[in-house]
Order: C-alpha cells, then sequence, then structure tokens
C-alpha cells in the first residue's frame, strides 16, 4: 500500500508576475476533491496527524514553508519533505501519517476525497497495525 503513495508533479505555469499551478480531480488526482483543509501556525516542534484513514484518499502540498511527511502502512515506512508547492503527496487509503517539522509560516493544504467522517479515522496506532496487517493476508 504504502507504494501507493507518491509525488505528483502539478502543472506549473511560470509567468514573470508569478507562478500559477492548479489542481483538478480527477486528473491530475486519482479522486474527486470533496473536502479542502489548511493547516496554518503550527508551534515550532508541533506535530500534526498522527491518524490513518480507512476510506480516504489525499493529496498534500505545502502551500509555503516546509514540513515532513511520515507514511506507515504496517510493513514499510516512507518520510516526504515537503517544500514546494508545485508538488503534492498523495496518500492512499490504509496509511498511517505523521505531519513534523514544520518551518516557519508554513502552510500545510490537505485535498481529501470525502467529507469529514470521524468513523474513516483510525486514531490509535495498534489497532491500525492489527487492521493492516489483516489486511494484507
Amino acid at each position: 500500500m504504502i507504494e501507493h503513495c507518491k509525488l505528483i508533479d502539478l502543472p506549473k505555469i511560470t509567468d514573470p508576475r508569478g507562478n500559477l499551478t492548479f489542481v483538478e480531480g480527477e486528473r491530475h488526482i486519482p479522486f474527486p476533491i470533496r473536502r479542502v483543509y489548511y493547516l496554518y501556525d503550527v508551534p515550532g516542534g508541533a506535530e500534526r496527524g498522527a491518524h490513518g484513514h480507512k476510506e480516504l484518499q489525499q493529496l498534500i502540498i505545502a502551500m509555503s514553508g516546509s514540513f515532513d511527511i511520515h507514511l506507515d502502512d504496517g510493513f514499510g515506512k516512507k518520510t516526504f519533505h515537503m517544500k514546494r508547492s508545485y508538488y503534492g503527496l498523495y496518500i492512499s487509503p490504509m496509511i498511517w501519517r505523521e505531519i513534523d517539522n514544520f518551518s516557519s509560516g508554513a502552510v500545510c493544504m490537505v485535498l481529501a476525497s470525502e467529507y469529514y467522517d470521524e468513523k474513516d479515522y483510525y486514531r490509535d496506532y495498534d489497532q491500525f497495525i492489527k487492521d493492516a496487517k489483516k489486511a494484507h493476508k
């Protein structure tokens, strides 16, 4: 499952007046966009995420500044350093994620495939690992 998580190079239109990048659901990313949210003013040393999703797909973009995203599917782990607004990290379902190392002024935007649903979340890492291992049998 972690092998499905990857950086996606988003369109970048360069212009002397400023660059433009856009994302189109089901064209640049493999899902329709149903929700958009962003993290900002994250205090130094703070962590975000620390959860997984059963069905939700996401694209995470560093709109400003930088941060690290740590992914875990119960079998392998990967870390991505996000620092460019024209790259997005696609995260498939059944991936535990933690986000840390936020630079000052960092803005993390998340495009989600579904509306918020608490029942889709794994908040307990041990339960996530148990279910991930069952799913891979």
